[in-house]
């Protein structure tokens, strides 16, 4: 009983959000834009003081920028678990940067985060506004004790 009262619950959230997502569409207002995505993190293991940490696969790293333009109002970037992941997975040591190249894929700005020494299942970081010098990507990038782990872009043009 209890399973069938969650799984309708769970339905009924994704319907109101679907319902949302599609009211949004048609609604008037200013002209701005957006994007969200995730890039896996795959499975890796690595040493915090002495003892073994792995982070097993279901993990993401979510990014997500809004802005029109050159103009950025604001991003965030984080790591995201599903299932088991979700329960077992921690990520010490982590930093977030945010990178922006040009359209040739040339790096031109790094915004390197704070190395965060405690241990996170849910590491996080926004950005507030900037202004682009020129057309390109944006990319997160999610370092864990001191290795990449993930990066996710999004593209930025006219």
């Amino acid at each position: 009983m209890r399973l069938r009262h969650f799984a309708h619950r769970l339905s009924a959230s994704f319907t109101v959000l679907a319902l949302c997502a599609l009211g949004s569409l048609g609604a008037a207002g200013p002209a701005h834009a957006g994007a969200t995505g995730s890039s896996a993190i795959g499975t890796f293991s690595y040493e915090v003081r002495g003892a073994t940490v792995t982070v097993p696969v279901g993990c993401f790293l979510t990014h997500s920028i809004s802005g029109s333009g050159k103009r950025i109002t604001g991003q965030m970037a984080g790591a995201d678990c599903m299932g088991l992941a979700a329960t077992f997975s921690r990520f010490c040591n982590w930093r977030i940067d945010f990178a922006f190249a040009d359209t040739n894929g040339r790096t031109y700005l790094t915004s390197r985060g704070a190395t965060h020494a405690e241990c996170d299942g849910a590491p996080l970081r926004r950005a507030g506004a900037r202004t682009l010098p020129t057309y390109g990507k944006a990319c997160a990038k999610l370092h864990i004790n001191g290795k990449l782990r993930a990066t996710q872009c999004h593209y930025i043009t006219k």
